[in-house]
């Protein structure tokens, strides 16, 4: 409806307008730092509230438009295709089920299952885990995207035929130098902005928007009180799937205007992987219904009721998850 249609107008003009100021005005170094940090706010707002929807199909009852609207991920530097593997397959199907939810894999020096190895640094990443998640995006653009098409061809999550999927890979790399020619090459050669400030406003712009969407996707899954389940001997999760979406889900903030408003209605998830088809603009409206159901069957619905206290419960998660083997159980 209206309201999601000016939404996307208002953070893809956060994105673009600050890109076309830096071009034509002459910006001192902390008004370029400035409008990079805009760029990075709106970069998040659109994965979040534009280009989720539409690749949900959510967007629009005309799958052209959730075409189109879907691929403004390529303006970010970013895939669509490889997106729809990890998250509409792989993480709405077998959400926190370590090794199979692509979203909890461990990262780096970053632990976010109790069923995988731990490390002695491990037990310290609650106190750095929150510098570490500024680096999600840069990763994504430079290189996430060409390790993940591989290894979800290798492992057949990718159902494409080798003659598409090299059409595929070869689009990947053409979008990727597109985007890094249009952000980096262009503002230095063409309009002779100095390197020091685009290469520092560029990792600006990708540090705020990683911490943003690492933070916020974190915040539903990665906390204290949802499960990470293991299938049995057979690889089959013994649950039905709504109610382990139930299980492995968190609301957080549902009271909070500007948060549904700026995160897409992400702090509104356990309604977001029970109808993902539905657009978020509607999960405020149809929580009450959710809620009481689940009460009704006895289903557990879980919600953080502050920002702050969704954080506690994540950093709570973060300990646990990072102590040495003999505490490796589900949370819950």
């Amino acid at each position: 409806n209206a309201k999601l249609y000016t939404k996307s107008v208002v953070f893809l003009l956060m994105y673009i307008a600050p890109f076309i100021a830096m071009l034509v005005l002459a910006t001192p170094f902390w008004t370029s730092m400035l409008l990079w940090f805009i760029m990075g706010v709106g970069v998040a707002g659109i994965g979040m509230s534009v280009m989720h929807d539409a690749n949900h199909g959510a967007y629009s009852a005309n799958d052209r438009i959730n075409y189109w609207m879907g691929n403004t991920l390529n303006l970010l530097g970013g895939s669509t295709f490889n997106w729809k593997l990890q998250h509409n397959i792989m993480h709405h199907t077998y959400t926190n089920i370590s090794g199979m939810d692509d979203d909890i894999q461990d990262r780096l020096v970053l632990t976010f299952s109790p069923h995988t190895e731990k490390k002695k640094f491990h037990r310290y990443q609650w106190l750095y885990a929150f510098a570490f998640y500024g680096l999600m995006t840069f990763y994504w653009v430079a290189l996430k995207d060409f390790i993940q098409f591989h290894y979800y061809t290798k492992k057949g999550v990718n159902p494409n035929r080798p003659k598409d999927n090299r059409n595929a890979i070869i689009r990947i790399a053409i979008m990727k130098a597109a985007y890094f020619f249009a952000i980096l090459v262009v503002p230095i050669v063409f309009f002779g902005l100095p390197i020091l400030t685009v290469i520092t406003g560029f990792l600006l712009m990708h540090f705020v928007s990683g911490f943003i969407l690492t933070l916020v996707f974190q915040l539903a899954h990665t906390v204290e009180g949802t499960e990470h389940p293991l299938p049995n001997e057979e690889g089959i999760i013994e649950n039905d799937w709504a109610i382990h979406q139930m299980e492995t889900t968190q609301n957080f903030s549902p009271k909070s205007k500007l948060i549904s408003w700026y995160v897409g209605g992400l702090n509104y998830q356990v309604e977001h992987h029970l109808f993902p088809r539905v657009s978020h603009v509607h999960y405020p409206n149809i929580a009450h219904i959710v809620k009481q159901t689940a009460e009704e069957y006895g289903v557990p619905y879980k919600v953080s009721p502050t920002f702050l206290q969704a954080i506690g419960t994540h950093i709570a998660a973060l300990k646990k998850f990072g102590r040495l083997p003999g505490l490796n159980d589900a949370i819950g």
